[in-house]
């Protein structure tokens, strides 16, 4: 009988096989992701909200890789676990993969959308790892009646072994090569021209010219991003298109040239991500392009009673947006560039929603493919099934950059300074407060563009010593940040962002 080792090594190759087999037809087929990212996105979507903030607050914007490598490292363990089960009997371990393939298939076939050749790449993987494990276990199984003249079957299974191996890594090779949909995508992103489209650099005044605080404008690469796609959707621009309908009188679709040419805005705007804990990293500041959803909506005529707007992403992800965000004059708006360039695939390429004053998860839609002009009391989305409110207005807060939490600093005149937010209404003042004592005044950077982020910066007296420094800030409507503490979930986190650092 051979090693166990043998039979664990030949389950992992013939599942290896398997998954480059299945990598290779939907990169072929131009499928969006493959086996391994479906049953990912299938573990997103049945994950529970309040799981899903405790792993973003641990692992932040590494989330998605790490969830990946995580379902590697499963799937490989049960390729070996069939490998042995094959040991005992050829049966089992191929029920094994069977029962993986359909849990493939079933995670793509529940995307939203999900095309009928979607069930092809599990299919061709589950071949391929039936073939491959018996062709690979015929040469571990003892034969009743050996031949002296052959060559040993250890050696045997050993090239055997090998050649499977470098088969496996050239089809997994040749399924990049042929995977060029979204490359094809990116080099039509580079081509585009978008006529009038600026990029004007931080307005004069934005900044405090304090090292360690967040740049004003933050560079498209770095940029944050939460969403629910393991996989972006590549979309060209010439097969975008977005449909309104709903509860209005005329049911338009819009092509992307069809958008270029329409009335062009510009604004500066700060995205922050809901699961932003207090003084998080979940925020971001830039210059968008795009064309005014008010007037949209007018052109199709909103009907009385509606309340809502039910975006989907491509990807299948909703968001539900108050009606009256779209139609105040707030600047909510389709964008198609970011910084002054197209999209990136990531932020929503070809063309994605903004609305100032709303958190992301019930505005900012991705890859944005339909808007449905209905009521809250008509529908759900996907994180209010989750547990986080409906509407989700931006909640006024502020950050402290500099001094970092924990650091140390010269004793005696310390320069402070930081972040503060609230878009759609803005910021009028920032106050910092040392150890517990009376509030003084930040000096903030240029307070009128209220839908960005604005820089503050301050001065206290520290002696040698531990210190903590707490900050807030004032609206333009005179509300002053609540001290208050609350978590992310369901509507935003909340409370006054203090550190500590020492004096020395």
């Amino acid at each position: 009988m051979r090693t166990r080792a043998q039979w664990a090594l030949a389950g992992v190759l013939a599942g290896l096989g398997g998954l480059a087999t299945s990598y290779l037809t939907a990169t072929w087929l131009g499928l969006r992701g493959n086996p391994v990212t479906d049953v990912a996105e299938l573990v997103i979507r049945l994950t529970p909200g309040a799981v899903a903030e405790d792993l973003i607050q641990v692992v932040g914007r590494h989330d998605k890789p790490l969830l990946v490598t995580g379902v590697l490292v499963v799937v490989l363990l049960l390729f070996a676990a069939f490998g042995l089960l094959s040991r005992r009997s050829q049966g089992a371990g191929i029920a094994g993969f069977v029962v993986l393939g359909v849990i493939g298939l079933v995670a793509n076939q529940s995307q939203y959308g999900a095309p009928a050749t979607g069930i092809l790449p599990s299919l061709v993987g589950v071949l391929t790892w039936l073939a491959l494990l018996g062709l690979l276990t015929a040469y571990l199984r003892p034969r009743p009646f050996p031949d002296p003249e052959s060559m040993d079957p250890q050696r045997r299974f050993l090239l055997v072994a090998s050649g499977v191996g470098l088969g496996s890594a050239v089809v997994g090779l040749l399924g990049w090569k042929v995977g060029g949909h979204r490359r094809a995508v990116d080099a039509a992103r580079e081509a585009l021209d978008l006529p009038g489209v600026t990029n004007p650099g931080p307005p004069a005044g934005v900044d405090v010219g304090l090292d360690g605080i967040a740049a004003w404008q933050t560079p498209s690469n770095r940029f944050y991003r939460i969403d629910t796609s393991l996989s972006p959707p590549a979309i060209s621009p010439d097969d975008w298109t977005v449909r309104i309908h709903g509860m209005v009188d005329r049911e338009i679709t819009i092509t992307y040239a069809e958008l270029l040419e329409r009335p062009r805005s510009e604004i500066w705007m700060t995205l922050n991500c809901v699961s932003n804990p207090v003084g998080g990293p979940l925020i971001s500041n830039a210059w968008w392009s795009g064309t005014h959803l008010k007037g949209l909506l007018a052109e199709a005529g909103v009907q009385r009673g509606a309340d809502a707007v039910k975006q989907t992403s491509d990807d299948g992800w909703t968001c539900g947006t108050p009606l009256s965000a779209l139609l105040d004059g707030r600047g909510a708006m389709l964008a198609y560039a970011m910084n002054g360039e197209p999209l990136p695939i990531e932020h929503g390429f070809p063309v994605r929603t903004l609305v100032p004053g709303l958190y992301g998860y019930v505005s900012a839609c991705k890859w944005v493919r339909d808007i449905e002009v209905t009521r809250f009391d008509s529908f759900s989305a996907y994180w209010t099934d989750r547990g986080w409110s409906v509407e989700g207005p931006v909640k006024l807060a502020s950050r402290i950059d500099v001094p970092g939490n924990g650091h140390h600093v010269g004793a005696g005149r310390v320069r402070v300074g930081g972040l503060a937010w609230q878009q759609d209404t803005g910021i009028s003042s920032v106050q910092v407060q040392l150890d517990g004592g009376g509030w003084q005044p930040a000096t903030i950077a240029r307070k009128n563009l209220k839908d960005s982020w604005v820089q503050w910066v301050a001065t206290v007296d520290a002696a040698p010593g531990r210190h903590q420094l707490a900050v807030r800030a004032v609206n333009d409507d005179g509300q002053v940040q609540t001290a208050v503490r609350a978590d992310p979930v369901p509507n935003g986190a909340s409370g006054w962002h203090t550190i500590s650092f020492t004096a020395d």
